[in-house]
């Protein structure tokens, strides 16, 4: 009986019709022979589950299943066309198709729960050198030359929900107004989007942030606060403060948060205490320390993406091979996650990970052919138990 391989049940979770309508809106299998799109889309995604360094071994892993392209419907690569496509084919369509899956995603999540917990953060990935030079040379910073990849993550689905790629000249703040926030969802951050304009948008449409006051914040006003709630020793402060200036630095905008915040401040060991800025003043200050040391988790999944997917070593050096190698990448952790939660899998995405890449084109025996293979072993057995009485 017929079974699918590991890798056409994780291409099952991808929307081929959107898909196709995106190649067309893109054009980006026009006065295309063989390499489509979608097999360009396909050798990607297995490239980045078995882990290849280069478009050479791409090309012989991926090849040596020729057997299983049929099913896939994709055929073998060489690796000139895949290099060709790479630098001519329009990275808008996988852009798009990660977005939509994105969106699936989200609209799955805020339908499960209402009262969502997101953290918002970026990562800078470095490139310099020969052929990265020529597009990354006149938008680099102090810190970094390359691209910044920004994501909104939802910490109750462990996937990210929003992703946009920039140059590494482009601040998280002005990223993060292109979100559209959500009535009753709460945003964790960093200093990274100190913006008191911003922060009012988020209150303004009835959702909450925790995030951390600069050492130098123009603070007035200063009142304790108290909700009922018994804090931790480790809070050493909760008071209700206002911003004390009306415009925003040298830009002379004016300031329009002059509602009043919650200033928590957390004890560290070893370190200089945590002063935390919330608009929340429902909850306790612990819970609001809890909320914003859940920050660490887009961290660590940040960290995951850059140990089990290629987003540090590229198989182009051209800006749009890059995008499309981190789209693809994207695309390849939503499929990963989406399979891992549709089997309700008790191992870890680590662990699952490593097993697709040694056997992401084996075919798991069917229920038909493991019930098959016992009848015939107890049939076997049955045959000697009946021969000892002879």
């Amino acid at each position: 009986m017929y079974s699918k391989s590991r890798l056409s049940s994780l291409l099952e979770f991808i929307p081929w019709e959107t898909f196709t309508e995106l190649t067309e809106q893109f054009k980006t299998d026009r006065y295309t022979k063989k390499f489509d799109t979608r097999s360009h889309l396909i050798s990607h995604i297995a490239g980045q589950l078995m882990g290849c360094r280069s478009l050479r071994e791409l090309q012989t892993a991926y090849n040596s299943q020729s057997h299983e392209h049929y099913h896939l419907r994709s055929s073998d690569i060489k690796r000139s066309t895949l290099a060709e496509a790479n630098q001519k084919r329009d990275a808008g369509v996988f852009e798009s198709l990660c977005k939509v899956m994105l969106g699936t995603v989200h609209r799955k999540l805020r339908k499960q729960i209402k009262e969502q917990l997101y953290l918002l953060d970026s990562t800078s990935i470095t490139l310099s050198g020969l052929g990265y030079d020529d597009w990354t040379l006149s938008n680099k910073t102090q810190r970094t030359q390359g691209i910044k990849c920004h994501i909104l993550y939802a910490r109750e689905a462990q996937a990210p929900v929003y992703a946009h790629v920039t140059a590494a000249n482009v601040n998280d703040i002005e990223d993060a107004k292109r979100l559209i926030i959500e009535n009753g969802a709460t945003y964790v951050f960093d200093k990274g989007y100190y913006d008191y304009n911003w922060w009012w948008k988020i209150t303004q449409s009835g959702a909450y942030f925790v995030s951390r006051f600069k050492y130098n914040a123009g603070l007035i006003d200063h009142q304790p606060y108290e909700n009922g709630h018994k804090n931790s020793p480790n809070i050493l402060c909760d008071e209700t403060v206002r911003l004390k200036y009306k415009h925003l630095g040298h830009s002379r905008r004016l300031n329009q948060y002059q509602n009043p915040l919650r200033k928590v401040t957390v004890r560290r060991e070893g370190k200089s205490p945590l002063v935390l800025v919330t608009n929340d003043f429902s909850k306790s200050a612990d819970q609001i320390a809890e909320l914003y040391k859940t920050r660490w988790e887009i961290e660590l999944f940040f960290k995951w993406l850059k140990q089990n997917l290629k987003i540090k070593k590229f198989w182009g050096q051209s800006e749009n091979a890059v995008r499309i190698q981190l789209f693809t990448a994207l695309i390849t952790y939503l499929l990963v996650h989406m399979f891992h939660q549709s089997q309700k899998m008790t191992m870890s995405l680590k662990l699952f990970v490593a097993l697709l890449s040694t056997s992401l084109f084996q075919r798991p025996e069917t229920e038909y052919a493991l019930a098959k293979r016992k009848r015939k072993k107890r049939e076997q057995y049955s045959l000697l138990q009946g021969s000892l009485f002879t």
